[in-house]
């Protein structure tokens, strides 16, 4: 049952000095509120530079340009040219690999017509694996399937964009046409994109197209532009990547260790940086706001160890009359976990209404940033908040506890 008297004593206890009571308090608010504005704030910040690896995120990509390094009798300046039968070899050579996808773009924007409409947009060559390394939002039609690129198909999958300036708004795209270099391919499919901000801009800019098709229509026998791969699951990327650069300097005569001939990209490395930086931003975060829950602490501490100065002779009689030590430290402590655990709570419910309502503001002015999305606080966030909090507060009260326990009461009788 609950005790009534003994939470009216509490409360008593801690008015007789509401203003230093209110002072400490804050102190204990603002630091709970600190925590959980940084820590919303912080998974705002990773939500915003995540959100555009809408890639996946253990990727490589490897593309080659022109030498800079002799070699074999070789002389630097020689660009070097990717063809089919170099995937051929990767997949033969590098078992690590679960998916490969050869990729190749017409080169800067490329004009699209239709009937009176004609529009700049970027067409690319791809395989049907594309969609494992870069998912797509297929919101109509289809994309590319392996019989597309075994016939060399012409046949196109569009961008949202290129669907608004090329087609009415009732009007249905599949099945329809569009002019390309003066070649006619049939819409198949279109897409939207989980990519935000100006990537996202560019891809549903985008139209895609089986690279076989693209090699033959646009005279590019057997061209690749650059490769993409996922590695089976359990490989690190690097193995991969390390391996496939390797493979093509052999191949094409490069010096190994010129990075120029030979580019590439490992999303997986990337990725692990970017949760490094904000591992270290919310470890940051907690510091800065423990230290401040720390002050606030040392407040409460402080004010008990008041409370029990003035109650010396109050804990006198109670001890003449029976009480035990352990009930006059958890008298004590009770006090601060009120005291604390009040001010806390209101902190940390002060704190996750303005990170929702942030949240909500975004969402309803439709504010988007490249650096910034979804601000919002976990349930282990929380529940770790309040454990600390917990923890504080019993501290807070355990040593003026522990000097109330220690009161002789003879002595605390006669002052």
């Amino acid at each position: 049952m609950i005790d009534i008297d003994k939470w009216q004593e509490i409360f008593q206890s801690i008015s007789k000095h509401r203003l230093r009571a209110a002072l400490t308090a804050f102190g204990v608010f603002w630091g709970i509120y600190m925590l959980v504005i940084l820590m919303g704030a912080g998974k705002g910040l990773e939500n915003g530079a995540t959100q555009n690896f809408d890639i996946s995120k253990n990727a490589v990509f490897v593309w080659t340009r022109r030498t800079t390094l002799p070699y074999a009798g070789l002389q630097p300046g020689r660009f070097i040219a990717l063809k089919n039968d170099d995937m051929a070899a990767i997949r033969e050579s590098v078992p690590e690999i679960d998916v490969i996808a050869a990729r190749l773009q017409l080169g800067g924007n490329n004009t699209i017509e239709r009937g009176d409409k004609s529009a700049a947009f970027t067409v690319y060559g791809d395989l049907p694996t594309y969609l494992e390394v870069k998912p797509l939002i297929i919101d109509n039609g289809r994309f590319m399937n392996d019989l597309d690129v075994e016939q060399k198909r012409k046949v196109v999958v569009i961008g949202e964009r290129v669907k608004e300036v090329m087609f009415a708004p009732d009007e249905d795209p599949i099945g329809e046409y569009l002019r390309i270099g003066g070649i006619m391919f049939k819409v198949v499919g279109t897409f939207k994109t989980k990519t935000k901000g100006e990537d996202g801009f560019e891809d549903v800019q985008s139209v895609y197209m089986p690279i076989t098709t693209m090699q033959q229509a646009f005279n590019r026998p057997e061209r690749i532009g650059w490769f993409a791969f996922l590695p089976q699951p359990g490989i690190p990327a690097k193995v991969v990547e390390d391996k496939v650069r390797l493979l093509i300097a052999q191949r094409h005569k490069v010096d190994p260790n010129d990075r120029s001939a030979i580019g590439s990209a490992n999303v997986e490395e990337e990725y692990k940086q970017l949760q490094t930086v904000f591992g270290g931003i919310r470890g940051f975060s907690w510091l800065v706001a423990i230290g401040t829950i720390f002050a606030g602490m040392m407040g409460v501490g402080n004010i008990m160890m008041i409370i029990v100065k003035e109650r010396t002779k109050e804990i006198g009689i109670r001890k003449s009359v029976g009480a035990t030590p352990g009930s006059i430290i958890a008298m004590i402590v009770q006090e601060a976990l009120v005291l604390s655990g009040i001010s806390g709570y209101l902190g940390l419910l002060a704190g996750c209404l303005t990170v929702e309502g942030i949240r909500q503001g975004m969402l309803q002015f439709g504010v988007q940033s490249d650096f910034f999305a979804n601000p919002q606080i976990d349930f282990t966030t929380a529940f770790v908040a309040v454990l600390v909090l917990v923890l504080a507060g019993v501290l807070a009260g355990l040593i003026p506890g522990l000097r109330a326990a220690r009161i002789n009461p003879v002595e605390a009788l006669r002052t």
